[in-house]
């Protein structure tokens, strides 16, 4: 994947948390060294001249750290206001993201968030997947993309 399609979610994963979460701590690394088993997958669809998914993974730990630096509450297991809370990041994140593209001449745009895996059936010609570190947990994120139009997909 080219570098200017990695480097908007990068960005606005790191703008989100250190506004919302007041995480300054903030790095990425290669995914190789994202291990986790227990997870939430939110999985945000994008549509307009770029088509795919992005779906962050957030370990649980990571997930229920968030939701108490959000809420001031302690919260112990993965539940329907956690899910709700991270999906609403996620969906914060992309939206961010498209803004930033929209800068590119790309018009985009994101469909609700859902709870789910990737979806390792399609074929993508852009894809990335990258590892943030922060106090506060890492999340990894698998970012699939296809030009709608495919002539473009030798310009990318």
């Amino acid at each position: 994947m080219p570098t200017k399609f990695y480097v908007p979610f990068l960005q606005a994963t790191c703008n989100v948390f250190e506004l919302m979460l007041d995480l300054s701590d903030i790095s990425d690394r290669p995914v190789e060294s994202f291990k986790c088993e227990d997870e939430l997958d939110i999985s945000i669809e994008i549509v307009g001249d770029l088509v795919g998914e992005v779906v962050y993974r957030f370990p649980h730990e990571t997930s229920l750290n968030i939701v108490n630096i959000m809420s001031g509450m302690e919260m112990e297991l993965v539940d329907d206001f956690v899910i709700s809370a991270i999906s609403e990041i996620s969906n914060i994140i992309s939206g961010n993201v498209m803004t930033m593209l929209a800068g590119e001449d790309l018009t985009c745009d994101i469909r609700p968030p859902r709870l789910k895996k990737a979806d390792e059936s399609k074929q993508y010609a852009l894809r990335n997947n990258c590892c943030i570190s922060t106090s506060a947990g890492d999340v990894c994120l698998e970012i699939r993309l296809n030009p709608n139009d495919p002539s473009k997909q030798a310009e990318n």
